[in-house]
This record gives structure tokens, sequence and C-alpha cells, in this order.
């Protein structure tokens, strides 16, 4: 889908979105675009409204004022499955994965598909097989290979391969957007790499990544711009191309004029 003079249009966009909690303005008036094929960074202080924002593009707030588009549609979305029924899959930092489960279990969880025929729509018997055959090729086309078993209860997993998990579950229900919020917060140093590698696969594949994260090195090594949140709203807009992680957090926290860094929206 494109714009004008052959120029990309956004998958999602918002305008003028504003939330408030009584005398506190979380948002502000607050704009975003995610184009086809990038990842997009999104990056503030605390109490700047990146949560806030993400929480509306996701279906977890709804906005007091402002319109959100995907697509160029707009879109209303009053909960979380408004935003999934559309494609758009969030892994939270918390990865809402229970321990107990197996993988593919997890990968398929509230989302469980039924045997064919009579046992699966009277019986309402679950095709083990069928979702542990599909969850297994999510991993494999994603690059996880360091998981031994699909059948193996997630609570035996690494912080890595939880969140290799986690994100394997988005990508494989994400038609359009994929959300992460730090998922690199709790990882070391190995296992942050695989997640980093994990987004860059899904942009190769054609995913849009909206990536949430207080890392600067993260966010420059794998982002194609970085959405600037400050004060409730967005201040700019930068690339790693032409501005420096110093930068961006001199603009996040007010000590650099964000003028004329908006060209790359």
């Amino acid at each position: 889908m494109t714009g004008t003079m052959g120029t990309p249009s956004p998958i999602i966009e918002a305008r003028g979105l504003i939330k408030t909690y009584g005398s506190v303005v979380a948002l502000d008036g607050a704009d975003f675009e995610l184009y086809p094929g990038e990842v997009l960074a999104v990056i503030g202080d605390n109490g700047a409204g990146k949560s806030t924002l993400i929480k509306c593009l996701s279906g977890a707030l709804v906005p007091d004022e402002g319109e959100i588009r995907v697509e160029g549609q707009p879109v209303h979305f009053r909960r979380p499955q408004d935003a999934r029924a559309v494609g758009i899959e969030t892994v939270y930092q918390s990865l809402a994965v229970a321990p107990a489960l197996d993988i593919a279990s997890n990968m398929y969880l509230g989302r469980e598909l039924r045997r064919p025929g009579v046992l699966g729509s009277v019986f309402r018997m679950l095709d083990h097989g069928a979702m542990q055959r599909h969850a297994r090729e999510q991993l494999q086309h994603l690059g996880i290979g360091t998981i031994q078993s699909i059948t193996q209860a997630v609570e035996t997993l690494s912080g890595g391969q939880r969140q290799a998990v986690a994100v394997a579950r988005a990508a494989a229900f994400g038609s359009k957007v994929i959300i992460l919020d730090e998922p690199t917060a709790a990882l070391g140093v190995k296992e942050s790499a695989q997640v980093l590698k994990l987004i860059r696969d899904l942009r190769d594949r054609g995913l849009p990544v909206i990536l949430i994260s207080h890392n600067m090195p993260h966010v420059f090594e794998v982002s194609d711009r970085v959405h600037i949140q400050r004060l409730g709203r967005r201040v700019a807009v930068v690339t790693p191309a032409t501005h420096t992680a110093s930068d961006a957090v001199a603009i996040m926290t007010g000590a650099l004029d964000a003028a004329g860094a908006t060209s790359a929206a």
C-alpha cells in the first residue's frame, strides 16, 4: 500500500492521541507511524507516555481522543482481542506464558486447535499433534534451534528461550505488526543477542516490529527509525544513520533541541 508520489503508507498510524487519568496527562496529542518492513524503536524517559501509547495501539487502553488507523482504515480497539483480530500481536515484558505447559500449548494458548470432525466439534478434543507440528515449524522458520523438544515445559527453558517462544507465538498470529515490550530487559548478553537476531529475522520476513526499550545500544543496533516520546507526545523521529544514541537520549531528556530531527518521520 502506497501513498502519494509512491511513498509507502503506514501500516499503523495514530493522530492526536490523548489519554488522561484525572489531572495526570499520559498522552498529550501523540502521533505515530509504523511503515512496512521496518523496526521502529519507541524510547522515552519514565512518564513520557510510551507505555500508554503502545497500550492504545495494542488495544489494552482506549484513548480519550484521537484516531488510530490500520492500513489507512480507522479502527476502534476496545480490548486486545480487537487488535489481534486485525493482525497486531504484542509480547509484553511479563511474556504471559504458562510455565507448567509445554511449548506448543503456550504458543496456542487461548487459540487451541480442535481435532477435525466430530471429535473436535462435539467432543471438543484438542489436536495436540497439529499444534506441536505447527509450533515446531514456526520455531524452525525463525531459526530457533536451541530448544530440545517442543513438548518440554516452558518452566524448564532459559529466559532467552522463553522470550523466543513468546516471539514465535506473536509471529505465528501477527499478520501485520508485532510489538515487543522490553524484550531484552531481563536477559544476559548471549540471550539478548539471540532476541535481537529474532527481531531482524521478523523484519526480513516482512513483519514490521515496534520495539520498546531502554537499552540504547540495542535500539541503535536493530532499529530503522527511533520514535522519541517526551511529556506525552512525539518530539522527534531519528535514524541511526543521522543521530547517535547520545543524541537520542539528549532529545529524550530535553537537553537537545528536537528541531529538524523529525525529518525521518
